[in-house]
Formats: C-alpha cells, sequence, structure tokens
C-alpha cells in the first residue's frame, strides 16, 4: 500500500462478523474511517446501533456514528438472531449502556454530507443490506459522480460453480435496494458470501487458540464460540466481511474477474445472476490466497496486544 489512505465509509449491522470486520478496520493504517452507520440487517436497528456504540466505546475510536434504516425500502425486514444470537455478539453479552452517542444526523444525512465534502474519494463498504446506500442513491442522485466505487459484501451469484443457493441474506434483506445500487453504475467490489465461508473461514482450531492471543483475541473467541456456521460438516466460522475489507484493502490477494450482475425481485428476491464480460462494471471476488489471508489476520491480532479490555 501506499502511504495516502483509503477514505471510507463504513455500513453496517453488527453483527458477529461485522464486529470482528470493524475491530481490525478501526487499527488498520490503510484507511481512514470518516463514518460509521448502522442498518437493520442481522438484528434489529437498535441493537446494531447500541452494538456499533459499545464497539466505539470498547476501543475508544474516535469515529461519528450514524443511525440508519431500521426497516427494508419495500418489504419487512428479516433479521438473523438464529445465527448472532439476540444479542447480535454470538458469545459475548455486550453492556445495556454505551457511553458514545450518535450524532445528530441520521445514516442518509450523514453519509451524503460526508461524500459531498471529499474529494470523489470516499469509499462506502457496505456489510449489511444495501438499505442506507440504496436510499442515499436515491434520494440524493448528485452523489452518484462522487463515489468512485461500492465495496459490498453479499450474493451468491448465479452462474458461477460453486453456488448452489444463489441468494444471500445481505440481497435478499432488501433487493430493491440492491437493484438502486446496481443500476447507478458505480463501479462495484463484490464479496459473495461464499468466499468467507468455503475460502477463508476459521477452523475450530484456530477460534480456540484466540482466546489465548490477547484480550481482543479472547473477544473474539466469546462472539465465534456461539457462531458456527450451520450446514457444514466441521466446525467454522466465516469470515465474510472480513473479506470485504480486505478486498479493498489487500486486493493482491484477491482473485477478480469483471461482470454484469442483476438481482431478482419477484420470483426469488434477491437471487442474483452474473454475467462475465470484460466491460462488466462489476469487480467480483471468485477466490483468494488462504495462506496470505489468514497471515494478515495473526498479525493484525498480535499488533493489538497493547489494547487492553474490560469484557464479561
Amino acid at each position: 500500500m501506499n502511504n495516502q489512505k483509503i477514505k471510507v465509509i463504513i455500513d453496517t449491522d453488527p453483527g458477529v462478523d461485522d464486529s470482528v470486520c470493524l475491530i481490525y478496520a478501526f487499527f488498520d493504517k490503510n484507511i481512514d474511517i470518516k463514518l460509521l452507520t448502522s442498518v437493520v440487517g442481522n438484528v434489529s436497528i437498535d441493537i446494531a446501533t447500541r452494538n456499533l456504540l459499545h464497539l466505539v466505546d470498547l476501543y475508544d475510536v474516535n469515529i461519528p456514528v450514524a443511525k440508519g434504516a431500521s426497516k427494508a425500502i419495500a418489504r419487512v425486514s428479516p433479521t438473523a438472531e438464529f445465527i448472532h444470537q439476540a444479542d447480535g455478539l454470538g458469545g459475548y453479552i455486550p453492556p445495556s449502556n454505551v457511553h458514545h452517542t450518535i450524532i445528530d444526523d441520521d445514516a442518509i444525512t450523514a453519509m451524503y454530507k460526508v461524500i459531498m465534502q471529499g474529494d470523489g474519494d470516499i469509499i462506502p463498504i457496505i456489510l449489511g443490506p444495501h438499505t442506507n446506500i440504496g436510499l442515499l442513491l436515491k434520494q440524493h442522485p448528485e452523489v452518484i459522480p462522487k463515489i468512485p466505487k461500492i465495496v459490498f459484501m453479499g450474493g451468491s451469484p448465479f452462474g458461477t460453480p460453486g453456488y448452489p443457493d444463489h441468494i444471500s441474506f445481505n440481497i435478499s434483506s432488501d433487493p430493491e435496494a440492491f437493484k438502486i445500487v446496481l443500476d447507478s453504475k458505480i463501479p462495484l467490489i463484490m464479496l459473495p458470501s461464499s468466499i468467507g465461508r468455503r475460502h477463508a473461514h476459521l477452523d475450530e482450531e484456530y477460534v480456540n487458540k484466540l482466546a489465548k492471543v490477547n484480550d481482543t483475541g479472547l473477544l473474539m473467541n466469546k462472539m465465534y464460540s456461539l457462531y458456527w456456521e450451520p450446514g457444514y460438516p466441521d466446525k467454522r466460522v466465516a469470515t465474510n466481511d472480513i473479506c470485504a475489507l480486505f478486498a479493498l484493502i489487500y486486493p493482491e490477494i484477491f482473485k477478480t474477474e469483471k461482470v454484469f450482475v442483476t438481482v431478482d425481485l419477484e420470483d426469488v428476491p434477491g437471487k442474483t445472476w452474473v454475467e462475465f464480460n470484460k466491460d462488466g462494471n462489476v469487480d467480483l471476488v471468485t477466490d483468494l490466497d488462504r495462506e496470505k489471508f489468514l497471515k494478515i489476520l495473526d498479525q493484525d491480532l498480535d499488533n493489538l496486544s497493547h489494547v487492553k479490555l474490560e469484557i464479561n
């Protein structure tokens, strides 16, 4: 990476995988986080916002937090407590009270201001459903030329080998919002959900070792302890959102192909199709160097040994 940091907005629905991703993002020297925004997704908007503020408290980072959409644009928003647990943080129970507070602007207004005040160099990273970014583009289309690209985690694209289900939670939760993003023609980096589940997952041995690394490793271990990925014969943890972050800041360890993407809104809402085309505006991540990915995770976690946490 060069010495110039990548300026980003992180839009998130924490969520275990979101929360771990945010911890890495807080301390990554390659990015400058201008804004954090919450969105309904893995948990309700109130819990997602509380979790986001708690992480800001826990790591004492000075980043503004704005509260986002409480429901999808055109349908009932599902949540995923069945895997993230009631508090959204797996086996870790956060305190009910937080010290940091949200800013006065809602997420849409805050995103608009940050992007318009930038020099066309603010990159949104979308870790949850696309509701906030979809509403931003719909209500303020003048921001479109100011967004150089969007990185997002989601999709299980039809037309690509190894994707038997063809839908993902983040896209199917608000496919109308995702279509707004697609129609904007903003260049996209698409990190499909299978990358974190099948290529960059963490096995049980890795998760157990986290508890002995440092306080942050212990926190991750607690969260992961009730976050095992369903539907696999082994115990594994998906790293979907970390992969989305790393696809932006460490592109050299990922393989991508140019595609066009479409999304179904009616028959199978959220089902995505891809057409491989060198002129496509979507960089679809199709693989990664697992060894290098895990090496970065280990190094970044080791670098947090100076951070002392008070966790239950």
